[in-house]
Protein backbone atom coordinates (compact mmCIF):
# COMPACT_ATOMS: atom_id res chain seq x y z
CA UNK A 1 0.00 0.00 0.00
CA UNK A 2 1.53 3.44 -0.99
CA UNK A 3 1.05 6.15 1.42
CA UNK A 4 2.45 9.59 1.30
CA UNK A 5 5.41 8.81 3.34
CA UNK A 6 6.52 6.02 1.44
CA UNK A 7 6.20 8.03 -1.97
CA UNK A 8 8.28 10.60 0.01
CA UNK A 9 10.87 8.19 0.56
CA UNK A 10 10.84 6.74 -2.45
CA UNK A 11 11.06 10.53 -4.29
CA UNK A 12 14.31 11.03 -2.12
CA UNK A 13 12.38 14.35 -0.99
CA UNK A 14 14.90 16.57 1.36
CA UNK A 15 13.69 17.00 4.65
CA UNK A 16 16.15 19.77 5.66
CA UNK A 17 14.26 22.81 6.63
CA UNK A 18 10.73 21.24 7.08
CA UNK A 19 10.78 21.16 10.71
CA UNK A 20 7.90 23.22 12.51
CA UNK A 21 8.43 26.92 13.66
CA UNK A 22 8.23 27.86 17.36
CA UNK A 23 10.31 29.32 19.50
CA UNK A 24 8.40 27.64 22.59
CA UNK A 25 7.09 24.25 22.92
CA UNK A 26 4.25 23.93 25.39
CA UNK A 27 2.99 20.30 26.28
CA UNK A 28 -0.26 19.10 28.14
CA UNK A 29 -0.51 15.75 29.08
CA UNK A 30 -4.40 14.32 27.70
CA UNK A 31 -4.63 11.12 27.14
CA UNK A 32 -7.57 9.52 25.22
CA UNK A 33 -7.75 9.72 21.51
CA UNK A 34 -7.27 12.94 19.53
CA UNK A 35 -9.10 14.38 16.82
CA UNK A 36 -7.22 15.58 13.74
CA UNK A 37 -7.78 19.20 15.62
CA UNK A 38 -6.82 17.61 18.98
CA UNK A 39 -6.63 20.80 21.33
CA UNK A 40 -10.58 20.87 20.58
CA UNK A 41 -11.52 16.90 19.45
CA UNK A 42 -10.16 15.44 22.48
CA UNK A 43 -11.03 14.84 25.95
CA UNK A 44 -9.43 18.31 26.75
CA UNK A 45 -12.60 21.06 26.78
CA UNK A 46 -12.81 22.16 23.82
CA UNK A 47 -13.86 25.79 24.69
CA UNK A 48 -10.40 25.48 26.92
CA UNK A 49 -8.25 24.21 23.54
CA UNK A 50 -10.08 27.39 21.50
CA UNK A 51 -9.40 29.66 24.29
CA UNK A 52 -5.30 28.23 24.40
CA UNK A 53 -5.19 28.72 20.96
CA UNK A 54 -6.02 32.31 20.87
CA UNK A 55 -3.43 32.96 23.82
CA UNK A 56 -0.79 31.49 22.26
CA UNK A 57 -1.74 33.13 18.45
CA UNK A 58 1.37 35.08 17.61
CA UNK A 59 3.48 34.81 20.04
CA UNK A 60 5.76 31.94 18.88
CA UNK A 61 4.59 29.53 21.67
CA UNK A 62 3.44 26.37 19.79
CA UNK A 63 0.78 24.33 22.20
CA UNK A 64 0.38 20.29 21.54
CA UNK A 65 -1.01 17.16 23.37
CA UNK A 66 0.88 14.50 24.46
CA UNK A 67 0.16 10.71 25.99
CA UNK A 68 2.44 8.06 27.06
CA UNK A 69 2.66 5.50 24.64
CA UNK A 70 0.37 2.38 24.36
CA UNK A 71 -3.07 1.96 24.32
CA UNK A 72 -5.65 4.78 24.69
CA UNK A 73 -8.53 3.65 25.87
CA UNK A 74 -12.07 6.25 25.64
CA UNK A 75 -11.92 6.81 29.30
CA UNK A 76 -11.78 9.69 31.60
CA UNK A 77 -8.65 12.32 32.19
CA UNK A 78 -6.51 11.83 34.42
CA UNK A 79 -6.39 13.90 37.84
CA UNK A 80 -3.06 15.19 37.46
CA UNK A 81 -1.13 15.85 34.24
CA UNK A 82 2.21 16.80 33.44
CA UNK A 83 3.04 19.69 31.57
CA UNK A 84 6.31 21.01 29.91
CA UNK A 85 7.58 24.33 28.42
CA UNK A 86 10.64 24.53 26.02
CA UNK A 87 12.46 27.34 25.09
CA UNK A 88 14.56 26.39 21.91
CA UNK A 89 16.65 29.25 20.82
CA UNK A 90 20.43 28.94 21.40
CA UNK A 91 21.92 30.95 23.99
CA UNK A 92 18.75 30.22 26.10
CA UNK A 93 17.49 27.20 25.73
CA UNK A 94 15.38 25.46 29.03
CA UNK A 95 12.64 22.80 29.52
CA UNK A 96 10.55 23.17 32.72
CA UNK A 97 8.15 20.89 33.71
CA UNK A 98 5.33 21.32 36.08
CA UNK A 99 2.53 18.89 37.71
CA UNK A 100 -1.53 20.10 37.49
CA UNK A 101 -4.60 19.15 37.66
CA UNK A 102 -6.58 21.86 36.17
CA UNK A 103 -5.27 22.91 32.79
CA UNK A 104 -7.71 25.81 32.63
CA UNK A 105 -4.66 27.14 34.52
CA UNK A 106 -2.78 27.41 31.73
CA UNK A 107 -4.96 30.55 30.33
CA UNK A 108 -3.03 32.15 33.36
CA UNK A 109 0.40 31.99 31.83
CA UNK A 110 1.96 34.81 29.81
CA UNK A 111 2.49 33.47 26.27
CA UNK A 112 4.08 36.45 25.15
CA UNK A 113 6.43 36.05 27.97
CA UNK A 114 7.27 32.30 26.96
CA UNK A 115 7.41 32.92 23.19
CA UNK A 116 10.58 35.22 24.34
CA UNK A 117 12.26 32.88 26.68
CA UNK A 118 10.96 34.35 30.38
CA UNK A 119 9.48 31.28 31.74
CA UNK A 120 8.71 33.10 35.37
CA UNK A 121 4.58 33.25 34.88
CA UNK A 122 5.51 28.79 34.44
CA UNK A 123 7.05 28.74 37.84
CA UNK A 124 4.91 31.25 39.59
CA UNK A 125 1.59 30.33 38.29
CA UNK A 126 2.35 26.24 37.82
CA UNK A 127 5.10 25.99 40.44
CA UNK A 128 7.11 24.77 38.01
CA UNK A 129 10.66 23.44 38.08
CA UNK A 130 13.63 22.43 36.04
CA UNK A 131 13.41 19.07 34.24
CA UNK A 132 16.27 17.00 34.85
CA UNK A 133 15.31 13.85 33.38
CA UNK A 134 16.29 12.64 30.15
CA UNK A 135 16.18 14.72 27.24
CA UNK A 136 12.07 14.59 25.58
CA UNK A 137 11.44 12.39 22.54
CA UNK A 138 8.21 13.67 21.16
CA UNK A 139 6.92 11.19 18.62
CA UNK A 140 3.58 12.43 16.45
CA UNK A 141 0.93 9.94 16.37
CA UNK A 142 -1.94 11.63 15.55
CA UNK A 143 -3.98 9.32 12.79
CA UNK A 144 -6.66 11.40 12.77
CA UNK A 145 -4.90 13.67 11.01
CA UNK A 146 -2.66 11.14 8.98
CA UNK A 147 -2.81 7.52 8.75
CA UNK A 148 1.38 7.37 8.58
CA UNK A 149 1.53 9.03 11.97
CA UNK A 150 -0.19 5.93 13.46
CA UNK A 151 0.94 3.43 11.13
CA UNK A 152 4.51 4.74 11.89
CA UNK A 153 4.61 6.66 14.78
CA UNK A 154 2.93 4.66 17.08
CA UNK A 155 5.25 1.49 16.55
CA UNK A 156 8.34 3.48 17.24
CA UNK A 157 7.19 5.51 19.96
CA UNK A 158 6.16 2.08 21.68
CA UNK A 159 9.75 0.58 20.58
CA UNK A 160 11.51 3.50 22.74
CA UNK A 161 9.65 2.98 25.45
CA UNK A 162 9.16 -0.62 25.45
CA UNK A 163 13.29 -1.04 25.12
CA UNK A 164 13.56 1.41 28.68
CA UNK A 165 13.93 4.68 26.74
CA UNK A 166 12.88 7.26 29.13
CA UNK A 167 11.53 10.42 27.89
CA UNK A 168 8.94 9.00 25.43
CA UNK A 169 5.72 10.61 24.85
CA UNK A 170 3.08 10.60 21.70
CA UNK A 171 2.23 14.16 20.40
CA UNK A 172 -0.25 15.30 18.31
CA UNK A 173 1.15 17.33 15.73
CA UNK A 174 4.40 17.95 14.22
CA UNK A 175 4.32 18.83 10.40
CA UNK A 176 5.33 17.11 7.54
CA UNK A 177 3.19 13.63 7.89
CA UNK A 178 5.56 12.42 4.07
CA UNK A 179 8.39 12.55 6.92
CA UNK A 180 6.68 9.55 9.29
CA UNK A 181 7.74 8.95 11.45
CA UNK A 182 8.43 12.57 12.91
CA UNK A 183 9.79 13.29 16.53
CA UNK A 184 10.50 16.31 18.04
CA UNK A 185 13.25 16.42 21.01
CA UNK A 186 13.35 18.75 23.56
CA UNK A 187 15.52 20.97 24.94
CA UNK A 188 17.11 22.22 21.95
CA UNK A 189 13.75 21.48 19.68
CA UNK A 190 15.41 20.02 16.45
CA UNK A 191 12.63 17.72 14.57
CA UNK A 192 13.82 14.58 12.79
CA UNK A 193 12.35 12.46 10.02
CA UNK A 194 12.06 8.58 8.74
CA UNK A 195 13.14 8.12 12.08
CA UNK A 196 13.90 4.34 13.16
CA UNK A 197 14.83 3.29 17.08
CA UNK A 198 18.32 3.15 16.67
CA UNK A 199 18.75 6.24 15.26
CA UNK A 200 16.51 7.90 17.80
CA UNK A 201 19.05 6.37 20.31
CA UNK A 202 21.86 7.85 19.10
CA UNK A 203 20.18 11.27 18.72
CA UNK A 204 19.36 11.12 22.22
CA UNK A 205 22.40 9.93 23.83
CA UNK A 206 23.67 13.12 21.86
CA UNK A 207 21.67 15.18 23.23
CA UNK A 208 22.62 14.21 26.86
CA UNK A 209 25.96 14.95 25.85
CA UNK A 210 24.63 18.74 24.06
CA UNK A 211 25.38 17.53 20.93
CA UNK A 212 23.18 17.58 17.75
CA UNK A 213 23.07 14.89 15.09
CA UNK A 214 22.04 15.89 11.84
CA UNK A 215 21.54 12.80 9.73
CA UNK A 216 17.84 12.84 9.54
CA UNK A 217 17.40 16.25 10.90
CA UNK A 218 14.54 18.74 9.88
CA UNK A 219 16.09 21.48 11.59
CA UNK A 220 15.54 23.81 14.58
CA UNK A 221 12.07 24.62 15.29
CA UNK A 222 13.91 28.14 16.77
CA UNK A 223 14.44 29.10 12.98
CA UNK A 224 12.15 29.76 10.32
CA UNK A 225 12.70 27.23 7.36
CA UNK A 226 15.39 28.56 5.41
CA UNK A 227 17.12 29.39 8.96
CA UNK A 228 16.75 25.64 9.55
CA UNK A 229 18.20 24.85 6.08
CA UNK A 230 20.82 26.89 6.67
CA UNK A 231 21.54 26.43 10.11
CA UNK A 232 22.28 22.31 8.89
CA UNK A 233 24.46 23.22 6.44
CA UNK A 234 26.75 24.89 8.37
CA UNK A 235 26.62 22.24 11.05
CA UNK A 236 27.40 19.80 7.93
CA UNK A 237 29.88 21.88 6.18
CA UNK A 238 31.98 22.54 9.64
CA UNK A 239 31.46 19.26 11.54
CA UNK A 240 30.10 21.31 14.49
CA UNK A 241 27.82 19.22 16.61
CA UNK A 242 27.32 21.36 20.03
CA UNK A 243 23.79 22.13 20.32
CA UNK A 244 24.18 25.58 21.48
CA UNK A 245 26.87 27.02 19.17
CA UNK A 246 25.20 28.75 15.69
CA UNK A 247 22.98 30.78 15.48
CA UNK A 248 20.72 32.16 12.99
CA UNK A 249 21.20 36.24 13.69
CA UNK A 250 19.53 37.40 10.24
CA UNK A 251 17.93 36.45 7.76
CA UNK A 252 17.32 38.82 4.08
CA UNK A 253 15.43 38.01 1.15
CA UNK A 254 11.92 36.78 0.41
CA UNK A 255 10.77 33.34 -1.63
CA UNK A 256 11.81 31.67 -3.34
CA UNK A 257 15.57 33.10 -2.76
CA UNK A 258 17.26 34.35 1.24
CA UNK A 259 20.77 34.98 2.20
CA UNK A 260 20.72 33.80 5.70
CA UNK A 261 23.90 34.72 8.23
CA UNK A 262 24.65 32.02 10.44
CA UNK A 263 26.73 32.80 13.38
CA UNK A 264 28.90 30.79 16.10
CA UNK A 265 29.50 31.32 19.66
CA UNK A 266 33.19 31.46 18.88
CA UNK A 267 32.95 34.63 16.39
CA UNK A 268 32.74 33.32 12.78
CA UNK A 269 29.86 33.64 10.67
CA UNK A 270 28.72 31.79 7.64
CA UNK A 271 26.46 33.88 4.57
CA UNK A 272 24.24 30.61 3.35
CA UNK A 273 22.30 31.06 0.35
CA UNK A 274 19.23 29.01 0.32
CA UNK A 275 16.26 28.83 -2.89
CA UNK A 276 12.91 27.26 -2.57
CA UNK A 277 12.14 25.02 -5.21
CA UNK A 278 9.08 22.76 -5.62
CA UNK A 279 9.76 18.97 -5.14
CA UNK A 280 8.54 17.33 -8.29
CA UNK A 281 6.93 15.34 -9.54
CA UNK A 282 3.82 15.99 -7.99
CA UNK A 283 3.22 13.98 -4.95
CA UNK A 284 0.29 13.35 -2.03
CA UNK A 285 1.50 15.68 0.58
CA UNK A 286 -0.79 13.85 3.44
CA UNK A 287 -2.99 10.34 2.48
CA UNK A 288 -5.84 12.68 3.39
CA UNK A 289 -4.68 15.32 0.45
CA UNK A 290 -7.22 14.79 -2.51
CA UNK A 291 -4.97 16.38 -4.74
CA UNK A 292 -1.19 15.83 -5.82
CA UNK A 293 1.00 18.86 -4.59
CA UNK A 294 4.54 19.81 -4.63
CA UNK A 295 6.04 20.67 -1.62
CA UNK A 296 8.69 23.38 -1.23
CA UNK A 297 11.74 22.35 -0.33
CA UNK A 298 15.05 24.27 0.75
CA UNK A 299 18.09 23.85 -0.99
CA UNK A 300 21.33 25.18 0.19
CA UNK A 301 23.83 27.11 -2.78
CA UNK A 302 26.18 28.02 -1.14
CA UNK A 303 27.86 28.21 1.99
CA UNK A 304 30.55 30.83 2.30
CA UNK A 305 32.38 31.57 5.63
CA UNK A 306 32.73 35.73 6.25
CA UNK A 307 36.48 36.49 7.32
CA UNK A 308 36.93 39.53 9.49
CA UNK A 309 39.38 41.88 9.17
CA UNK A 310 40.66 43.99 11.63
CA UNK A 311 42.75 47.32 10.60
CA UNK A 312 45.33 47.61 12.72
CA UNK A 313 46.52 50.33 14.57
CA UNK A 314 49.37 52.70 13.16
Amino acid sequence: MSTCSTVSQDLAEPIAGTAATATTWLLLEQPGPWGAKALTQSHLDPALGRALEAAAQGTGVRIALIRRPGRHADCGGPSERQVYVAHTVPGNVWLRTATISDPQQLLDLDFAALGMGDHHTFDAVLQGRPHTGNPLALVCTNGKRDRCCALLGRPLAAELAASGVDGVWEVTHLGGHRFSPTLLVLPYGYAYGRAQAHAVKDVLHSVQEGRIVVDGCRGNSAWERPGQAAELAVRRATGEDAAEALTVVRTDGTAPRWEVTVAHADGRTWRVSVAQGASLPPRPESCGASALGSPARMDVVAVRELRVTTALAS
